[in-house]
Order: C-alpha cells, then structure tokens, then sequence
C-alpha cells in the first residue's frame, strides 16, 4: 500500500550503508538460499499457469497464501532475526519469510531469480490522518479493532483532503541499490523497481475521516456531499498518478507482483503493444478499485457512489481487478460496465451459486477462502477440503478460479494449521482433470 491513513509517512533520509561482516555473511547465507529456490523449474510452470488463468485459458484453479500473521510463524527460529543494522534487518526478514513460505505454505508462488531493490518514493498523503481509538488483544500482532472519530462532518471540511506530491530520493535509492549488489554479488542479480500495482480504494479512506454509519446515511440525506468527497479523493490518487508517469517511476506488474486483493498479474496481455521499456504507463499496468463498506449498499447505490466515480481511474489502466471483501453477487451488471475487467473478487459472504454463474468464463473468479478457519480451537482440516472443493465442483470445469487465503489474523500461535490448508488446497486443484 502507497497510503497508510493511520500516519504521515517522513521523508527518506538518503545515508550510505555500511554493514558489519556477520550482518553481510547472514545477507549472503539467506539470499543463497533464495539463489536455489529461484532455479527449480517448477517455478517456470507456475509462471505459465497464472498467465493462462489471467488469460482466461486455465488449466486448473491457482492458490496463493498473503496477508499472513507473521507474528504466529516463527518455528524453530526460522524467522528470527539476527542481524543488527536496521537496513540489513529489513532485508532479512524479507528473505527469511520468502524461504519460510517456500517452505512451508507454497501454494502456487513463484520466486524470482533476482532481488528487487524498490525506488525510495514519497508521497506527502492526502492531509488528513484517521482520529482513531484503538483495542489491541494482542501486543504482537498488528491486527487491531479501531473506533473512528469523526472529522468530516461539513462540505467544508473535505477541503482538509489535500492533492498528494511525489518525490524520488534518488541519492536514497542509489545507497540502497549499492549496498544490495556489494552484498549479493555473485549470488543474485539485483533490479531497480518503480511503483508498481497501485492500491486505490477511495472508501476505505472516506469511512476513516466520517464515520461508518454516518457515511451511509449521507449518501440519503447529503447526496451532493458525498460525491464531491469522493472525486476529491479520485483527484487525489489520479493527481498522485499523474506524477509517477510524468517521473518514469512506474514498474511492470505483469509478474509475481499482487493485483487487487487478488493474486500475481502474470499475462501475456500486458504490457500491451502500445509499450516503451524506458517508461512505463498506466495502460500498461494492473488497475483496480473496491468499496469494501458497501457490502450492504443497493447496486444503483454502489454504481452512484463508488464505481462511476472510479471509472476515471479504472479506465487508464490496461487490465483491472475489482473487489475485496464486499460481496458482490448481486453486483454483476455494474461490474460488467467497467473496462478491461478481468478479475472479481469472491468474498466469503457471496452467494457461491449465483457469483459463479453471473461471472462463469468471463472473469477470473478470485475465491477468497474465509480465515476463520484457523481461528477457532479446534481446526477441521475437513472443512477446509469441503469449502474448496465445494467451488471447484460447482464451477464444474467452467470458471477460471483463483483461491486467495489472506486477511489471516491469528492461526491460535500453530502455524501448521495454515501449511495444513496450503497442502490441502494444493491437492484439490491438482486433482482437476
């Protein structure tokens, strides 16, 4: 995610980074493993999989596991970290959770033979930062119950949204770059990578700032003021967009990279032919949008305050997702207005029969599991079989499915419960003929 509303992101402070040697030897020991990861062809296989699922000629449903409570994960130290530089630090706990997850709970991820050394991008937000009281059950986890206090209460008040402004700290980015490839020659090739897949979700910034209940029922008694909120906060992202292209600071993301709340954008439909590899456009790239808190919102409502105002982002891109957790079963006809569709999300609160027969071929369906699952005392490895196949035999060989495990808040500190469900998912999908 670009945004966090919780807080203002500081500026990157460009310093070099000298490492001490047992901080580069623990670099060097996990990025080799890595190294022996990336070479399995199975990797090859996986890679041409996602593109026939994104493409719409799937060989069989796709599983990935994100969003995972790393807090509950650590066995045997596998993800305890070791090193002291907070730079080196932050690249072994990115290592150590990509060997763990190849290890543990695959599914169907892919692990590149490079490491990717992001450019060091700002943003200044949009001005306004949630008021917000917070429940915490448990200290290590970053799952938290919220209660938002209310900041936009009058037309004027939206004035406190503001027009983000990028900046590249290429100085920051060099710094992190060299220090990447002195760390990992002769093991791993390092790459530069702009902003890639964009999280654009205007709502679930709007109910921060006003309030749930009372968003909702100013859709009914203040009309004109919620549709002049949400074009400030669609001029906001396309403003924020706007910059990134005019910079040359966007990366491909037809790749092992999440779209939507989905899963990987590997395709063979992007990035189009329309295509500079010396600058990469939004029309070359994943779009997508959602309105999670309209779950219960009429579709002529859903169409009015969410989907025709993000119509203006929707459409720069080449490809998009639609969707997260509001179920959209009886949304279809809205749905099929936005161009270049190609992914709907499929909440566990959908309808199961009347999603897989509005979407049928003409989507991706991105089945997402509920994670629930994991965090009652006892856990049903039965269950969590049934639900899966339970999809596959009602898509009867006619749906290109992707099954998402994410929003995983707590798996009760037992880890193996969720490799369980990955072993378990894998299974099914490989028994499809």
């Amino acid at each position: 995610m670009l945004h966090d509303p919780s807080h203002h992101t500081l500026p990157p402070v460009a310093a070099e980074i000298q490492l001490s040697v047992k901080d580069t030897e623990i670099l060097k020991r996990l990025a080799g493993e890595i190294a022996e990861i990336a070479l399995l062809p199975v990797h090859k296989e996986k890679v041409k999989l996602w593109t026939k699922l994104n493409d719409l000629h799937s060989e069989r449903p796709m599983v990935w596991i994100n969003e995972i409570c790393w807090n509950e994960m650590n066995i045997d130290d596998e993800l305890t970290l070791h090193a002291e530089h907070p730079w080196a630090r932050d690249q072994e706990d990115q290592l150590r959770k990509t060997i763990y997850q190849w290890k543990h709970l695959p599914g169907d991820m892919v692990v590149h033979d490079f490491l990717i050394c992001p450019l060091v991008i700002h943003s200044t937000d949009f001005g306004i930062l949630e008021d917000v009281d917070v429940v915490k059950t448990d200290e290590s986890s970053d799952i938290v119950s919220r209660h938002f206090n209310v900041q936009i209460k009058n037309p004027e008040d939206i004035e406190k949204i503001k027009l983000p402004k990028i900046t590249h700290n290429r100085e920051a980015t060099e710094f992190c770059y060299q220090a990447m490839c002195k760390v990992y020659k002769d093991i791993l090739p390092v790459k530069k990578k702009g902003q890639t897949h964009i999280w654009f979700t205007p709502w679930d910034y709007l109910i921060r700032w006003w309030g749930i209940e009372e968003a909702m029922m100013d859709m009914i008694l203040r009309p004109e003021m919620v549709h002049v909120a949400v074009e400030r906060m669609v001029d906001a992202w396309m403003v924020e967009l706007d910059q990134f292209d005019k910079m040359n600071l966007l990366s491909l993301d037809n790749d092992n990279t999440r779209v939507g709340s989905g899963g990987y954008g590997y395709t063979s439909q992007l990035p189009g032919n329309d295509f500079d590899p010396e600058h990469v456009r939004p029309h070359n790239m994943w779009g997508c949008s959602n309105a999670q808190i309209f779950s219960e919102v009429s579709p002529r409502m859903h169409w009015e305050f969410a989907v025709e105002h993000d119509m203006r982002w929707l459409k720069r891109f080449g490809m998009t997702y639609y969707g997260c957790c509001e179920p959209l079963d009886k949304k279809m006809s809205i749905l099929r207005k936005i161009p270049n569709l190609r992914k709907i999300s499929v909440s566990p609160w959908c309808n199961l029969d009347k999603i897989i027969n509005e979407i049928g071929a003409d989507y991706v369906i991105s089945r997402k599991p509920s994670p629930a699952i994991f965090a009652g005392m006892n856990w049903d490895p039965q269950r969590a079989r049934s639900e899966i196949r339970e999809v596959i035999e009602k898509a009867n060989g006619q749906c290109h499915i992707e099954f998402i495990m994410k929003d995983i808040s707590t798996v009760q500190y037992k880890p193996k419960q969720l490799w369980e469900w990955a072993r378990i998912a894998m299974e099914e999908v490989a028994n499809i003929r």
